[in-house]
């Protein structure tokens, strides 16, 4: 009994203690709070104000988990997210009791189901495509699904790693991003393409000016086949890339030609590049030096200054024209960027892409100019969607992402995401096992090209780069569907039947 009464009066103390304990820290932030002058709310509303920052902070997370429908969240809904998990899980893709698209949104494409599809014996499929017929060392692409760039730096050791592998399982080709060539990019064995930002990192001399002697060192990789010259980016149009400094570790700095801690400002343009012509000298420049396929990417702000360079391309030669294009679209990225860019700058991949397309094909360049899509295409729909618009071949960042296990947590920049890809803190990077997560990246990869067949079977054709803009119908206003090549006809003479 005595025993027991001991306890109970300990219990008694320790609840007092806590009671005192709490009553003194709600007294301390009533006073910080009256006497802080940055924030109305804590000064005029003590202590319960802090909530409203709590709530502010969860709430995305509530949304997200709690009271968001599947196909309400953005950039990414739950809908897209869950497929691309699946698919990297290697789990069952089959839905029951109907689809949860809303069919009637404008803008949604609806693909045109043949009466008569291909029998088995006859789907095939992608056959692999030659970039790059005027360079030294044309690369011949496996796959039209690709990995865009995402850089190191902007992302973690064990998640470049994991691509790699995961990349050369699939047979796709791997993007660096413009912070230059790791060991990890090549330790997978993947088709690599290296990107050549403004700032020139990996590739850059004391100056940071182009260095054709480090272009060669890079493209003596032979798992190096192409070389991207970026102009822009949908996430920062106009504005160079951004790694904030508490990125830049010893190694990052070595790679890029930075100083620790120093951020990754990339200029806004090439300074040597004012116009088509200086743009056009600079890819036949990288390609004389590296033997290898140059393309350019850039976002589109309007179809004129397009039309020009094809213009250029055909009064100099083609042999002067890049490789090809990668068109993305100004929806953003991966990374940090002023909201005002993603949100209000460049236009859409949905719009973007047709230009692009339409413009190449009336400058007679259809051969001699591959066009990558890139833009938010994480989905068999999106992706099927693009070839069917002209696409010669469609990357994606994000959707990577998710196969890596990314959660849409929108920490991208701050160097905290929970997942372990785009963070450098040794304690949220342990999360990434590089060999479970190679295997999530071939799976999806596979899984993507796999279901983007089976439209193109759907609708008719043995593969996917034979899908025509007829093939798709998009909803309007009027929640009727409209054939694509309707509103936007072909240049190319195959959409002639439609």
């Amino acid at each position: 009994m005595g025993f027991a009464m001991s306890v109970l009066e300990g219990f008694v103390l320790l609840f007092f203690l806590v009671i005192g304990i709490a009553a003194a820290v709600i007294v301390v932030m009533f006073v910080m709070d009256r006497t802080q002058t940055e924030d109305a709310i804590r000064r005029n509303y003590p202590v319960i104000g802090r909530f409203r920052h709590l709530f502010s902070t969860l709430g995305e997370f509530f949304r997200q988990y709690f009271f968001a429908m599947d196909r309400e969240e953005l950039p990414f809904n739950r809908a897209q997210r869950e497929w691309v998990k699946r698919a990297g899980e290697g789990e069952s893709l089959t839905v029951a009791f109907g689809s949860t698209r809303n069919l009637t949104v404008p803008g949604t494409p609806i693909f045109v189901n043949a009466a008569f599809p291909p029998l088995e014996a006859q789907y095939a499929r992608t056959a692999p495509m030659v970039i790059g017929p005027q360079a030294e060392m044309p690369f011949t692409a496996r796959s039209f699904f690709n990995i865009s760039g995402m850089s190191y730096g902007a992302i973690s050791k064990p998640a470049v790693r994991a691509l790699s592998r995961g990349a050369k399982e699939a047979g796709v080709w791997m993007n660096t991003g413009e912070g230059g060539l790791s060991p990890y990019h090549l330790e997978g064995g993947c088709d690599i393409v290296f990107q050549i930002g403004t700032a020139k990192f990996g590739v850059r001399d004391a100056d940071g000016n182009l260095s054709d002697d480090k272009l060669r060192e890079v493209a003596a990789h032979k798992q190096v086949r192409m070389f991207e010259i970026k102009l822009a980016q949908g996430a920062k149009p106009g504005k160079g890339g951004i790694l904030p400094a508490e990125k830049v570790t010893k190694e990052i700095a070595e790679i890029r030609g930075l100083k620790v801690g120093q951020p990754g400002i990339s200029p806004n343009r090439h300074a040597e590049v004012d116009d088509w012509d200086d743009l056009l000298d600079l890819i036949y420049r990288v390609r004389t030096v590296t033997g290898k396929p140059v393309g350019i990417k850039t976002v589109v702000g309007a179809e004129e200054p397009i039309a020009t360079l094809f213009e250029t391309i055909n009064r100099r030669g083609a042999e002067c024209a890049p490789d090809f294009i990668t068109i993305d679209g100004g929806e953003g990225g991966t990374g940090a960027a002023p909201m005002p860019l993603i949100d209000l700058v460049g236009m859409s991949i949905r719009e973007a892409l047709i230009a692009v397309v339409d413009l190449r094909d009336r400058a007679g360049l259809k051969e001699r100019v591959r066009i990558v899509a890139s833009g938010k295409l994480v989905n068999p729909g999106d992706v099927a969607w693009a070839l069917a618009a002209g696409a010669d071949f469609v990357t994606t960042a994000r959707g990577f992402m998710f196969s890596l296990g990314c959660i849409q947590a929108l920490k991208c920049n701050k160097n905290t995401c929970p997942t372990g890809i785009t963070t450098h803190d040794k304690r949220f990077q342990q999360g990434l096992v590089v060999a479970a997560k190679e295997k999530r990246v071939t799976r999806y990869a596979k899984e993507i090209i796999h279901e983007v067949e089976t439209i193109a079977h759907s609708v008719g054709v043995a593969e996917p780069r034979m899908m025509r803009r007829r093939h798709v119908r998009i909803v309007q206003e009027n929640g009727r569907s409209r054939p694509l090549s309707k509103d936007f006809p072909s240049v190319d003479h195959s959409e002639a039947s439609a």
